[in-house]
């Protein structure tokens, strides 16, 4: 089996959409399906089971998808430390957000690719309802997220910032004529749950009551930053969320509002324990160095 070939099977093993997976390898939807028919000939099985609606891994093709996918991810390290070896770069910190401002926390990048010209440093999104997932998985070195994270196999670092909380909501909702909210006046609508993730750490980011003590009703579950905002758009929830969404994802149909009566939240870096090495300890000294940023109005 091919390396391109290995990729494509783990690709659409991960997406379970031949669409999804062509547009994202830059290939051919006949492409990736001739790929796959020839590993099932090859292995004398099928791997997905597939019809006009749906694609699903067989159980070989969980088995296989399962072997694959620390070999396929050690060659590609090995090819990237090989490339990356040539240009005079040593090491890769590999580093997931889960909020969406990355362009406010340059000073952090900046100064550490000043310090550290031999590292790159590589800063990708993840999903909320994926994050500890993928730090565990190995698919990030550390996370910066909300906290408080209370993991015995996590490590939190320093924090990088912490911003008040605003309101979404649909632009004809009947907040969005309000200039400030407060959680007694959102406890009247529902909002979005998540099943994702341990449960006290998305219990700080959208409290389950009030400060009087009034349930907030939690709707339908949400995976995504994109779910939320689209079931806000159509005014069948409202969701709180960090200051600086204001700034990075402004829709016409949806309002931000000011609320008035909960603490900022703050975002740090958490890294699994296990895996600290001196890539890490060099990023947290840069945050530490720097401070948290200042909130921006």
């Amino acid at each position: 089996m091919e390396l391109r070939d290995i990729e494509i099977f783990l690709i659409l093993a991960e997406e379970l959409h031949f669409g999804r997976t062509a547009n994202r390898l830059c290939l051919s939807p006949a492409r990736v399906t001739q790929a796959i028919q020839k590993q099932e000939r090859q292995i004398g099985a099928p791997l997905f089971e597939r019809n006009n609606r749906t694609v699903r891994l067989t159980p070989v093709g969980r088995q296989l998808r399962d072997d694959l996918r620390p070999l396929y991810a050690g060659l590609k390290d090995s090819v990237q430390r090989a490339q990356l070896a040539v240009q005079g770069i040593t090491g890769t910190l590999r580093v997931g957000m889960v909020s969406i401002n990355a362009y406010d926390l340059r000073p952090f990048w900046d100064v550490f690719r000043l310090r550290h010209p031999q590292w790159r440093l590589r800063i990708r999104q993840i999903q909320f309802s994926d994050a500890f997932a993928a730090l565990r998985r190995g698919d990030v070195d550390v996370l910066i997220v909300w906290l408080p994270v209370e993991e015995p196999d996590l490590t939190v670092g320093p924090v990088l910032f912490a911003e008040p909380r605003v309101l979404a909501v649909a632009v004809d909702h009947e907040l969005a004529q309000r200039t400030s909210v407060s959680l007694e006046m959102v406890a009247d609508f529902q909002h979005p749950q998540t099943d994702i993730g341990p449960g006290y750490w998305f219990d700080a980011y959208a409290p389950p009551q009030s400060r009087r003590g009034r349930p907030i009703e939690r709707g339908p579950s949400v995976r995504s930053t994109e779910e939320a905002i689209t079931l806000t758009s159509m005014a069948e929830i409202v969701t709180l969320f960090p200051a600086h969404m204001t700034r990075y994802w402004v829709r016409p149909d949806i309002a931000y509002r000011p609320v008035t009566d909960i603490g900022a939240l703050p975002y740090a870096l958490v890294w699994r324990s296990e895996t600290e090495n001196e890539l890490i300890r060099a990023l947290s000294e840069v945050v530490r160095d720097l401070g948290p940023l200042a909130q921006k109005s």
